[in-house]
């Protein structure tokens, strides 16, 4: 082989080389794009999942929690912040160190033993009391190696204040009965043992038994109203009402009853229409009617005025010149039951629902009650109404005003 040949043939070899060197840096540099493209790939959808996730817990109405092996907090959800007030970030603390509730910590420590608890109840008091249902569990791996722990919470706030509210309305309303139905039967056994037999007597009884009678008869009636108000039965028969007229048929009536005596009743009202169910707003103006003649002054004076109000309203008052309401109890007059003066109160032979029955026909109206007072000058009970024309409000907005109510 001669020298020229051998040259040609190491060219050549080098020439593949440099082409199969070539051909395998494109390869490498391919399959390190494929692998960059799957990488970000990957990285994307670990994002796109993660994103997902904290959408989902997020979305949660219960508060989440997750703990590790050690206690610390890996996962809290949006909820979770919202009920305990938490506005820093609790990611790699403890429960301790983020809520400073040494219940949840026992809590905790307690499932190593117990492995779930379902239903535990935790009461927190600050800023305002509230109850929340805690539902957790803790996380072992096949060999019983405890990895964590995660905690649900619920919200029974709601619940609880409404399980109050019913257990203070059956105390209440067998207080109220209680109280005519003793009179009853006490003055009935007192006729059977002989006073029946003395006429003046008897007769006083019978009128004492007869008032309690009526006083029970308004109770029921007044109790299955508020039922039907409360659970949106109530049918509401909306037209136009002429707000004077009504307001002077309603004052008229008073004036023929005994039970006004020497109270000076005057209407302020001026030409003007609001839409409205024209029974319910006689039950209304009757009611606040009512408790100004008992609670202002014997010879006093009950005035009904009205005016077109900001927003559209039409703002009605019904305002006394009697002693007057502590500033305390101005928040809570429309509650059921709500009595200032209990001992006035029952002498007078309210139901205390009056005002609560109010409230709730003025709000299926899409309005709003509220009332004004100081000791001495006074009481001054104020409702709002749709009026006729221009920015009437539907009676589907109008029930949901009351539901919202």
């Amino acid at each position: 082989m001669t020298a020229a040949t051998i040259i040609l043939a190491l060219a050549a070899l080098a020439a593949l080389h440099l082409w199969w060197r070539a051909k395998w840096r494109r390869a490498e540099q391919a399959a390190r794009g494929e692998i960059e493209k799957l990488n970000e790939a990957q990285q994307r959808a670990a994002t796109q999942l993660q994103t997902q996730q904290e959408a989902l817990f997020n979305s949660m109405v219960e508060g989440l929690v997750v703990l590790d092996e050690r206690g610390r907090i890996v996962l809290a959800n949006r909820a979770f912040s919202d009920l305990f007030g938490v506005t820093q970030e609790v990611r790699s603390r403890t429960l301790l160190e983020a809520l400073r509730l040494h219940e949840l910590t026992e809590l905790v420590d307690s499932l190593g033993t117990r492995k779930q608890v379902l239903g535990w109840e935790l009461r927190l008091s600050r800023p305002t009391e509230r109850w929340l249902q805690v539902n957790g569990a803790a996380i072992f791996d096949d060999e019983g190696r405890r990895h964590g722990t995660i905690l649900v919470f619920h919200d029974l706030t709601r619940l609880k204040q409404l399980e109050n509210t019913r257990k203070d309305f059956v105390a209440n309303v067998s207080h109220e009965l209680r109280t005519p139905l003793s009179l009853i039967q006490g003055y009935c056994e007192t006729l059977l043992d002989g006073a029946k037999d003395n006429p003046e007597v008897a007769v006083k009884f019978l009128r004492t038994i007869e008032r309690n009678a009526e006083r029970l008869r308004l109770l029921i009636e007044d109790l299955l109203v508020i039922s039907e108000l409360e659970s949106g039965r109530l049918q509401l028969d909306l037209q136009p009402v002429p707000l004077r007229s009504v307001v002077q048929k309603v004052l008229d009536d008073f004036k023929a009853r005994p039970q006004a005596g020497s109270v000076r009743l005057s209407s302020d009202v001026p030409d003007l229409n609001v839409r409205a169910d024209p029974r319910r707003l006689e039950q209304v103006l009757a009611n606040l009617v009512d408790n100004a003649i008992k609670y202002g002054r014997p010879d006093g004076q009950v005035t009904v005025g009205a005016r077109a109000a900001d927003g559209g309203q039409i703002e009605v008052f019904v305002q006394d010149d009697g002693p007057g309401l502590p500033p305390e109890s101005l928040d809570r007059l429309f509650e059921r039951f709500y009595r200032v003066d209990k001992a006035r109160s029952r002498e007078q032979g309210g139901t205390g629902l009056g005002l609560s029955i109010v409230k709730h026909i003025v709000q299926s109206h899409g309005g709003r009650v509220w009332a004004k007072s100081r000791l001495g000058h006074g009481a001054t009970f104020f409702f709002t109404l749709p009026p006729d024309a221009g920015g009437i409000q539907p009676a589907g907005q109008a029930a949901a005003a009351a539901a919202a109510g």
